[in-house]
């Protein structure tokens, strides 16, 4: 069997070592501490736009949050995009909400904006004026950021943006992550930097954040004795992750070019493939950073996105279809979907190849001939 090659493998740069053996010198080994407290302070600079930021224990923690924060309970209404991870709708459930789900639009295969306003204006005809809005950067790509908060903008409804898949992408010279009332981050260990699992909530409303860690740490009341009068949540991150992710922030940028470079070398070797298409940025305000590097098979050459994955697989390879929408999940089932099959569409025949920054020249040779050979084998056979 050969060695595995991972879809996307956590890629230490080195420095982390010496904040974690900060933290075990000093016994921070906490939910607090230095760590989390620069940790915080290094996205804020880097992502800018006056945004404040709370290290929590994951991205799902901080979406829950944010719901809360905006006032979501039970009864009430949130769009969501459909083509994402679970983590994107299940707080909403979380909080006795219903998930209103919305279709890609084909472009960045996120949110359409035309089925978005569609959505809200038949909600609000009903009777249910939507909470808020969760907008995915599929992959890393930017969502059409620009109609979406216009919209938003018009119904008066906020906008949190999951860009758990997508630090280090900008639309229009901005970081993802700043466009919305709130956003998220995540640091899982599959992510373009990792703190081994771990998430953020961003914002420019610093009032928003300093209740996010309220709440994160059990919302405990200031007296000397335990006192607490909302409900809270154990969702900090630790000083010890905090620590690993301080070290993964100075090789950010070098992991994002890496990951752009195994996508420029997928596209350079299959872009006269008919049969394959590329997950492309629309335009130069488009910069995503190809945290997944996805194709779409076109199952009529002979060639299925699951011949592909079967025979990666095959040679110990792990490759992802994309995200199954959630409107197809059995348990949201019974959730209001808006939209045209675009998502399905994509679901059916969209393929993750393995993307991470660690990715040695020879195992992204030994991808490319497999797909190369699933291909030729077809064609010798017709």
């Amino acid at each position: 069997m050969n060695n595995k090659i991972w879809l996307s493998s956590p890629h230490m740069g080195g420095a982390e070592e010496k904040y974690v053996k900060e933290a075990f010198d000093t016994n921070w080994i906490a939910p607090l501490g230095p760590n989390v407290d620069g940790f915080e302070k290094d996205l804020e600079s880097y992502l800018g736009n006056g945004v404040h930021v709370a290290a929590l224990s994951s991205g799902t923690a901080a979406l829950h949050l944010a719901l809360i924060i905006l006032g979501v309970k039970a009864g009430d209404e949130v769009i969501c995009q459909s083509m994402t991870f679970s983590a994107s709708a299940n707080p909403i459930a979380y909080q006795g909400a219903t998930p209103v789900f919305v279709d890609s639009e084909e472009r960045t295969w996120n949110m359409s904006p035309e089925y978005l306003e569609e959505a809200i204006v038949d909600r609000i005809s009903k009777g249910n004026k939507p909470k808020a809005i969760i907008v995915v950067h599929l992959y890393g790509m930017p969502a059409e950021m620009d109609r979406i908060m216009e919209i938003a903008n018009k119904y008066e409804i906020s906008v949190l943006e999951d860009a758990a898949e997508a630090l280090g992408s900008s639309y229009k010279g901005r970081p993802l992550g700043t466009f919305g009332s709130m956003s998220i981050l995540s640091f899982n260990g599959n992510k373009i930097i990792t703190t081994s699992g771990g998430g953020a909530l961003v914002s420019t409303n610093e009032e928003w954040i300093k209740k996010a860690r309220f709440l994160a740490t059990q919302a405990r009341d200031n007296a000397p004795h335990y006192q607490h009068s909302h409900i809270g949540y154990n969702y900090r991150m630790s000083n010890i992750c905090a620590g690993i992710g301080r070290g993964q922030m100075e090789v950010l940028q070098e992991r994002v070019q890496q990951r752009r470079s195994n996508f420029d070398r997928y596209k350079a070797v299959f872009d006269t493939n008919e049969a394959i298409s590329f997950h492309e940025e629309v335009s130069a305000e488009y910069y995503s950073n190809r945290w997944l590097s996805t194709v779409l098979v076109d199952e009529e050459s002979g060639v299925s996105r699951e011949d592909i994955r079967l025979a990666l697989e095959k040679q110990n390879i792990e490759s992802r279809p994309l995200w199954k929408p959630m409107h197809l999940q059995p348990v949201f089932e019974d959730a209001p979907f808006y939209g045209d099959g675009t998502s399905e569409k994509l679901f059916r025949d969209g393929l993750c190849l393995p993307s991470g920054s660690n990715l040695q020249p020879e195992e992204i040779e030994s991808v490319i001939d497999i797909i190369s050979t699933c291909f030729s084998d077809v064609s010798q056979t017709t």
